[in-house]
């Protein structure tokens, strides 16, 4: 009797540590995928501005060929023309302030695997890229807060 109640009572604190364990773990879970910290929309903003330099023809020009920072990656015409003619070469470099136009995976799938977003593909002078997940997730962070204007 005794030796039955001894594994009911292992029994009870292995089930009580495994509801402890999913609790903490399912905690942690919705704590990683909720809204992005200032840590992930800071880096975000370096690797978007300093390093991808996306700002360069997602970024309006003025008239004198100077970035609108007022406007930053709200889109515009791109400025580089290619060296020969290539008719897949983008005109225009789409909005990427709020993030609006592109679901989550769409900026995985751009960032991570080089592959435009609804089936489209990249086009010059686009880069493809393939970043490691938390860059991309991080990038698209930042670019989420970056506020839309109605210039």
């Amino acid at each position: 009797m005794r030796t039955t109640f001894s594994l009911c009572v292992i029994a009870l604190i292995l089930l009580a540590g495994a509801v402890i364990a999913r609790t903490q773990t399912s905690k942690q879970a919705a704590s990683n995928s909720s809204s992005p910290n200032q840590a992930q929309i800071k880096r975000g903003k370096y690797l978007t501005e300093e390093v991808a330099r996306c700002t360069e023809c997602h970024t309006p020009r003025d008239a004198r060929g100077n970035l609108d920072n007022s406007r930053a990656l709200q889109g515009g015409p791109v400025w580089i023309v290619p060296v020969h003619p290539d008719h897949n070469w983008a005109q225009e470099a789409p909005p990427l302030a709020g993030f609006a136009a592109y679901t989550d995976k769409d900026g995985e799938e751009i960032l991570e695997k080089g592959q435009g977003a609804n089936g489209e593909a990249i086009r010059p002078p686009m880069h493809v890229y393939h970043l490691n997940h938390q860059d991309a997730v991080d990038i698209i962070a930042y670019l989420r807060s970056v506020p839309t204007t109605t210039h």
